[in-house]
């Protein structure tokens, strides 16, 4: 199949996703009553979220709350690059099961194109599982590899996530000023990099690579303060992972994890928009390629927003992702459509 047919494939089916969105949001849309459930649920956030809040009687509305979390692209909740540590859509409290969350993320590298589908479910209101398809078209690395004698077979990877994740400890629980806390294992797999290898000649192996897959184990601490900044909430997030990725397995994987942090702060200034900002630190689990495969950056990311209802979210991404490969990847554009059933 050639670059031009696959990409226009993908445009399809990107096309046929937002027209699905649209039909699915527009009855929420048409009416007032979101924008009032959307705005009971963060006055009540608010107030179970302060620490000085002594009255624990108060009934908690049947609403349904804003569709928050977004999908971060390896599939779990979380900003467009880093999971925070609540989860999504975690349906009214003492459901077994909630309905399930799905997403679509483009984001713009460069040379470089990366296209995400992810779903998310919730158990018993802490247990998440999600998954994610990436699909990262390479862009000139295919022709530097080839201007390099080399071939690489294919123009794309596709890499799946699947993950599960554990809020086993509620914000402010035991009555004291305490973060939420969520527990990951996230295990990829990259059905590409193999073959790209042997067409390469074991190039990556050369450098540090040895598996398709690999898992990531993350921990989050989440924290809001509903008032801290012009009486607007602050969610501010930190982890640890510990990950054998090359590029978050774009590339394969190597055989020791690295203990990397990440983190967040997310600020509400008004009801339905969402401003953020991520950090992701990045290790060097392979060797380099001169010009070719060079080392990996941190990664920032941007996002501004809007919280259309009480299911559907649209957010437009800035990303800051620094070496990917053979070229730099510093002013990544991106949109994410997430939406709650």
């Amino acid at each position: 199949m050639t670059s031009h047919s696959v990409t226009a494939k993908w445009r399809h089916v990107v096309g046929v996703w937002i027209v699905a969105l649209a039909v699915l949001a527009g009855p929420a849309l048409a009416g007032s009553d979101a924008a009032a459930r959307l705005k009971s649920w963060l006055d009540l956030g608010a107030s179970l979220a302060a620490t000085d809040e002594s009255d624990a009687s108060v009934d908690e509305p049947a609403v349904k709350g804003p569709p928050l979390p977004l999908h971060c692209i390896e599939g779990y909740g979380g900003g467009a690059i880093t999971p925070i540590a609540y989860v999504v859509n975690p349906g009214a409290k003492g459901n077994i099961l909630s309905v399930p969350t799905t997403a679509y993320t483009f984001i713009n590298m460069g040379s470089k194109k990366l296209q995400v589908f992810s779903v998310t479910q919730v158990f018993f209101n802490r247990l998440e599982f999600g998954y994610a398809l990436n699909h990262l078209e390479v862009g000139s690395l295919y022709d530097d590899l080839r201007k390099a004698g080399l071939n690489m077979g294919r123009d794309h990877v596709n890499l799946h996530h699947f993950n599960l994740r554990l809020n086993f400890l509620d914000e402010n629980a035991f009555d004291l000023p305490l973060p939420a806390m969520t527990a990951g294992i996230h295990f990829k797999y990259n059905d590409s990099i193999n073959r790209i290898d042997k067409s390469l000649g074991g190039a990556f192996s050369g450098i540090g690579y040895e598996h398709p897959y690999g898992i990531d184990y993350t921990m989050t601490a989440t924290k809001m303060l509903p008032k801290l900044a012009f009486g607007r909430p602050v969610i501010l997030t930190g982890g640890l992972r510990l990950s054998n990725a090359s590029q978050l397995g774009y590339f394969g994987f190597g055989n020791e994890h690295n203990l990397t942090f990440e983190g967040s702060i997310l600020y509400m200034p008004i009801d339905q928009v969402l401003v953020g900002y991520e950090f992701r630190q990045k290790r060097n689990p392979y060797h380099r390629i001169r010009k070719l495969v060079d080392e990996e950056d941190n990664w920032h990311m941007f996002s501004l927003s809007w919280i259309v209802n009480d299911r559907l979210t649209i957010s437009g991404l800035w990303g800051v992702f620094g070496q990917i490969a053979n070229t730099k990847a510093d002013c990544s554009l991106g949109l994410q459509i997430k939406y709650e059933f």
